[in-house]
């Protein structure tokens, strides 16, 4: 597009050169701060690595997974009934009924709590109280009278898998507390309709397997049919995208349905093989090497919340050694390694334009107790700097999945903390696209509601409706 870089530049440039006066400030930030042109050498070093993913003869050279999720088709407004949800990815299981009538829909929803002791006792007892929850929430909400069939079910389960099919998906590792053995390498779909099947008094079927972008993007479709991507910026990052079948070299499935299947691209590794390694910070190798998984997730690692406040202190800190920053006085709190929370960034540029409330209460919550007005400036300067370059990837990322498809309306669906509570990312993001995608091309982006939830529900309803048809997912 190129339109209005120039003006955006421009602004940002007088905003923060006001705001500094030492020379020395400004080049501790400098690496952060990022030409249009490497941006758009960041998207197109993003499509190479998604076409090797794809290919059979290069994958192993991408950093990308490319996983086939096996969901083909989207809702077409003529899903009805009632489905299942399940969402399992930490110490609560939710189960919720999701009734969809064209593009109307109505949910019910209950969260169970997970003892630790089925957390890392044997599997079976795991996914026997998993049927045990969905069996109460089905008494409850009295969904199997007058039913013929089983009810149809979509599940949420978002740790590590590798995926063989709709409904085949064997766990890579537990993570995130759970440790239940007998389960990793298994089918954890067979795993739980079989936990299902033996209680005897429960008619459901698991007809589908996936993960959170998957949800996000069918749940933002239900309503909105140009939708061809599911974005997550929260505490980390990933993405899928509709890609034609003729370009995934892996595709192991039926060839008569439609003819192309959404990719999960687990971008957040992306950049682990070096291919970011020409943007890469002092910060980002820093954070890199002290965090549990070094040399892994490193684009998650420079625009992940579970990050960019920790980046932020990292640069302060050198602001502080060089006696920029608060009279060179280093707190403990500052001191302490992820102790500058990513929630900071958000509450500073919230402040209106010269004023400074939000960002004194922050220091003051860092344990500084003088604070000149330059701090104040210097500190809200870091803020947006790593907030625009986090937004700004963000939006290389989603310009790379777009000129990939190629389409000339596209629907962007978006979810996760960062996207929905940082003030600036989001209109940061959105404005970068613009610059990154084609000329012409219509994009638009839509918060997704609840993809893990009545996401997993409609990838569950067009399961059963390609079904009917005798179309495989």
């Amino acid at each position: 597009m190129g339109n209005c870089w120039s003006g955006i530049q421009d602004y940002l440039d007088e905003r923060k050169t006001k705001a500094i006066r030492y020379p020395e400030l400004k080049e501790i930030v400098r690496p952060f701060i990022l030409s249009l042109a490497t941006y758009k050498k960041v998207r197109d070093t993003l499509i190479s690595e998604m076409e090797k993913g794809l290919s059979v003869a290069n994958s192993k050279n991408s950093c990308l997974k490319m996983l086939v999720t096996y969901v083909q088709s989207l809702p077409d407004g003529t899903e009805t009934g009632t489905y299942i949800a399940l969402d399992l990815g930490g110490t609560n299981f939710r189960v919720l009924s999701v009734t969809l009538q064209g593009t109307q829909h109505s949910t019910n929803q209950r969260i169970y709590p997970i003892s630790e002791a089925f957390m890392t006792g044997p599997g079976p007892q795991m996914f026997d109280f998993l049927a045990l929850c969905i069996a109460s929430f089905v008494d409850e909400h009295r969904l199997q009278s007058d039913r013929g069939y089983p009810i149809p079910i979509g599940f949420t389960f978002s740790f590590p898998c590798h995926q063989e099919g709709l409904a085949v998906g064997r766990l890579i590792t537990w993570t995130k507390g759970f440790s239940c053995p007998g389960v990793e390498g298994q089918n954890v779909v067979q795993m739980l309709q079989e936990a299902i099947d033996r209680r005897g008094d429960l008619k459901a079927e698991v007809v589908a397997l996936i993960n959170d972008t998957v949800g996000c993007l069918m749940s933002c479709a239900f309503t909105e049919p140009t939708t061809c991507c599911g974005v997550i910026f929260g505490t980390g990052t990933n993405a899928c995208y509709i890609e034609d079948l003729k370009n995934v070299e892996m595709w192991d499935g039926d060839r008569t349905g439609p003819n192309q299947v959404i990719i999960n691209t687990e971008w957040g590794a992306f950049g682990d093989n070096g291919s970011l390694n020409f943007i890469r910070t002092a910060a980002d190798k820093e954070i890199d090497e002290s965090s549990l998984n070094p040399g892994r997730q490193k684009f998650e690692k420079m625009i992940g919340g579970m990050f960019m406040g920790e980046i932020a202190r990292i640069a302060m800190v050198k602001g502080i050694e060089k006696k920029l920053l608060f009279r060179g006085f280093l707190s403990s709190e500052f001191n302490t390694r992820n102790r500058f929370y990513t929630k900071y960034l958000s509450e500073i540029e919230q402040d209106p334009a010269g004023e400074y409330n939000n960002t004194k209460h922050v220091l003051e919550e860092m344990g500084i107790p003088e604070i000149s007005i330059d701090d104040l400036k210097y500190v809200r300067y870091i803020a947006q700097v790593v907030s625009e370059r986090a937004a700004y990837l963000a939006a290389a990322g989603i310009s790379a999945l777009l000129n990939k498809m190629d389409r000339p309306t596209a629907t962007v669906a978006v979810d996760g903390s960062l996207y929905r509570y940082h003030p600036s990312f989001s209109n940061l993001l959105k404005t970068m696209v613009l610059e990154l995608t084609k000329e012409g091309q219509l994009v638009r982006m839509q918060l997704s509601e609840d993809g893990s939830g009545k996401g997993a529900a409609i990838v569950a309803a067009v399961a059963s409706r390609m079904r009917k048809i005798k179309i495989k997912v």
